[in-house]
C-alpha cells in the first residue's frame, strides 16, 4: 500500500483529512521537528508540540491515528 493509498482509505473509513507536508517544499518544517525519514505521521497537539510520531514503515493503524485526530 502506498501513502497515497493509506491517505485515501484513512479518509473513506474515518472522514478526517491528514495534512500533507512535502518535505521538499517545506523544509523548515521539516528540520525544526526532525523529520529525517519518510513517510513520517505526527500528531501535534494544540500548541504544536509533537504528541505522536510514526516513521516508516508500516503505517500505523488508522485507529492510532484517529485517537490523536479526536483528542
Amino acid at each position: 500500500m502506498t501513502e497515497t493509498d493509506w491517505l485515501e482509505d484513512f479518509h473513506r473509513r474515518t472522514g478526517d483529512e491528514i495534512e500533507v507536508i512535502n518535505p521538499d517544499e517545506d523544509i523548515s518544517f521539516c528540520e525544526a521537528y526532525g523529520v529525517m525519514e519518510h513517510p513520517t505521521i505526527m500528531a501535534l497537539g494544540p500548541n504544536g508540540e509533537a504528541v505522536a510520531t510514526w516513521k516508516g514503515l508500516p503505517l500505523p493503524l488508522f485507529d492510532e491515528i484517529a485517537y490523536y485526530k479526536n483528542a
